[in-house]
């Protein structure tokens, strides 16, 4: 009995090895790395994490065959911070980086490694197709010349951008330095700050708009949608909102299809399901939530055809795909479009409170896939981890270096996390909104607010969680965080601002 329990057990542990070997083996192939990184999508607006409203088949096969977080966070409820800190590995607040106009600097210093960078060093090809919203230029960007720096001094090989967000101007295309089919005689002028040229603005001329607008996003109108700012010229380089997901589509297919001989790493920035809400015909009306629900089918569908064409290359198998969000959900966020009035039973944050800009989880837990065919076993995952992780566990995946460097420096290795292979995640997290938030177990601080609520927030519809007095949960017991638990225990306040403050100061040392 003993001989066969002892042969039992050496069976199991070599199978394991062997198993490990050849994981091992695979991954020294050094994979592709596709990241669908999706704009404004809420943790319940996908049918993966329980929406009934919406189906999104494709997103939901990269859940049944990859591994489903439960826990997982973007870096801040805002979509430029969180942007900063994935391609950094530094939270955003580190470098006063926030929500950037249309017009603004490139806000990544050149000179910093950044996450395709560090993947270039390794010997991939690396490209971003989508929505940036990082900045361009050095002061106000030459937008009828060469615009940098930008991606491609930043470690992208190749960029093809909206520049900003589809509400802002400009609306037009940059292809790696140039705006795409710019015409000379006309000029591109920005302006944010007063109208300039003769085109029309939503204050003015409503009757040109698709759909009505705020004040401010009432600027000028291309393509019957009034945006933030104002621009006059370069009407042959207008976008068609309409036209994004075969336009930038397209765009990632061919990155895909020109690099497929060696490793690739593609930053695929959707601007869907962020404002304006826009679908193609082929997906106008279907969802019974109007826009916001037809764009969610839209996006899933973006993702299934980057999908759909790693399979016909045949390098789906050695390719890690990334799936995720830049922050919470949010409804009303500057146009009527039907988004509340038809919302129904759909709970874009599933259980959980607030969405986008807010502190609540409902701000910074978002849908987070993890598929690699033959190495991530499928499952959930319920260990903490942040976007912000996501440098360190890919530096480690093919095989850079970055410990003991300033490089990314509140980047954790979450490899084994991410591979499904550890559950133990983060033991502490920050939480960026209006104010700061700090995740420590299943205990959660936030922040007393210090600063005004800006005053284009107060007609969103989300709770900001911004309040003058500190605020306790037990997300085990209340993930709703309906019970403010600050006034029962004043030291473990205490204990976690304190904890809080020193994070803000200096980042924890490395794992």
């Amino acid at each position: 009995m003993v001989k066969k329990l002892v042969l039992l057990n050496f069976t199991i542990v070599f199978v394991l090895v062997i198993s490990c070997t050849q994981r091992k083996a695979k991954i020294s192939q050094k994979p592709n790395i596709v990241f669908i990184y999706v704009d404004d999508l809420g943790y319940g607006d996908v049918s993966c994490y329980g929406a009934k409203s919406v189906i999104t088949p494709n997103v939901d096969k990269l859940a049944r065959n990859g591994l489903l977080f439960t826990d997982a966070h973007c870096s801040a409820s805002t979509c430029t911070p969180s942007r900063f800190s994935l391609l950094t590995g530094s939270y955003a607040f580190r470098n006063n980086a926030a929500i950037l106009p249309g017009d603004a600097p490139l806000i990544i210093n050149t000179a910093q490694e950044t996450l395709p960078a560090m993947l270039k060093k390794a010997g991939y090809k690396t490209g971003v197709v989508g929505k940036w919203h990082l900045g361009l230029g050095d002061g106000s960007p030459d937008w009828n010349g060469d615009i940098k720096p930008g991606p491609l001094e930043i470690g992208f090989d190749y960029s093809f951008l909206i520049p900003a967000t589809p509400d802002r101007v400009p609306t037009v295309f940059v292809e790696n330095h140039k705006v795409v089919n710019l015409d000379p005689s006309d000029p591109i002028i920005v302006n944010y700050n007063k109208r300039i040229g003769p085109d029309p603005i939503g204050l003015e001329d409503e009757e040109l708009m698709k759909m009505k607008a705020d004040s401010q996003h009432s600027g000028t109108i291309v393509n019957g949608i009034s945006r933030i700012g104002f621009m006059s010229g370069g009407h042959k380089a207008y976008w068609k909102d309409e036209e994004f997901p075969n336009v930038l589509t397209v765009k990632a297919k061919e990155f895909i299809s020109q690099n497929m001989s060696r490793p690739f790493f593609l930053y695929f920035a959707l601007p869907d399901i962020h404002v304006p809400r826009a679908p193609n015909q082929k997906f106008a009306g279907a969802t019974k939530m109007g826009p916001r629900g037809d764009v969610i089918v839209q996006m899933d569908w973006m993702a299934g055809e980057v999908i759909k064409t790693l399979k016909e290359l045949r390098i789906d198998k050695n390719t890690l795909i990334i799936f995720s969000s830049d922050n919470g959900p949010v409804l009303d966020d500057g146009y009527t479009d039907q988004a509340v009035t038809n919302l129904g039973t759909h709970q874009p944050a599933g259980i959980f409170k607030g969405g986008k800009y807010s502190a609540y989880e409902g701000g910074s837990r978002v849908p987070t896939i993890a598929y690699w065919p033959g190495i991530i076993k499928p499952g959930k995952s319920d260990a903490l981890i942040s976007q912000v992780d996501f440098f360190a566990s890919l530096a480690n995946l093919v095989g850079q270096d970055i410990a003991g460097k300033s490089t990314a420096p509140d980047s954790f290795d979450m490899l084994s996390v991410l591979l499904g292979e550890s559950t133990k995640g983060r033991e502490t997290m920050i939480e960026e909104s209006f104010t700061m938030s700090l995740r420590s177990g299943d205990w959660k601080y936030i922040a007393p607010q210090t600063k005004s609520t800006p005053d284009w927030l107060a007609n969103k519809d989300v709770a900001s969680g911004l309040q003058n007095t500190p605020q306790l949960y037990n997300l085990k017991k209340d993930p709703k965080e309906k019970n403010n638990l600050a006034n029962h225990y004043p030291d473990k306040v205490k204990e976690m601002a304190i904890k809080l403050n020193q994070l803000i100061k200096s980042p924890t040392t490395k794992k």
